[in-house]
């Protein structure tokens, strides 16, 4: 196969440098690690005040125009509970390891996106962001940490 080399990890074991399915798992667990990071980009617009208040005002001035404590809420919880999280990831991550923090951190942001996507109320979206952002303060953390280890 052109452009493939064999690989000298130094212990005797030589990497044919093929595509094998334990590479394409990993390069699966790697997307989806990074996927989720974008995830939040581009929903916050779905609010009906803010939509209304934006159809009124329709003038050129860009600043202050999502006005809206609970749009602010919704959107910044996401991110305090990241930052809370991957602080308190690097203890999980160290005493369970790096597969079962990445697991843990998968299960919140299913159970924060189920949240959202069932959300009868601001409260509940609000809470699945919470949930968004812990699974992804376990990401931040545990994914760059596995996916060093299987580049080894």
């Amino acid at each position: 196969m052109p452009g493939v080399s064999r690989i000298d990890k130094g212990n005797g074991r030589v990497y044919p440098g093929y595509l094998t399915p334990f590479v394409a798992i990993t390069c699966i667990v790697a997307a989806m690690g990074g996927l989720i990071f974008g995830y939040d980009i581009g929903i916050s617009e779905f609010f009906p005040s803010v939509y209304e208040k934006q159809q009124v005002n329709s003038s050129a001035n860009q600043y202050c125009q999502y006005n809206s404590e609970s749009l602010t809420l919704f959107t910044s919880s996401l991110y305090l509970a990241a930052l809370i999280a991957s602080l308190v990831a690097s203890s999980v991550t160290r005493k369970f390891g790096r597969k079962w923090s990445m697991l843990f951190g998968g299960v919140l942001f299913l159970a924060g996106t189920l949240i959202n996507g069932l959300a009868q109320d601001v409260w509940m979206l609000i809470v699945g962001r919470l949930l968004l952002g812990f699974g992804i303060g376990f990401a931040n953390q545990s994914v760059p940490l596995y996916l060093s280890e299987m580049a080894l």
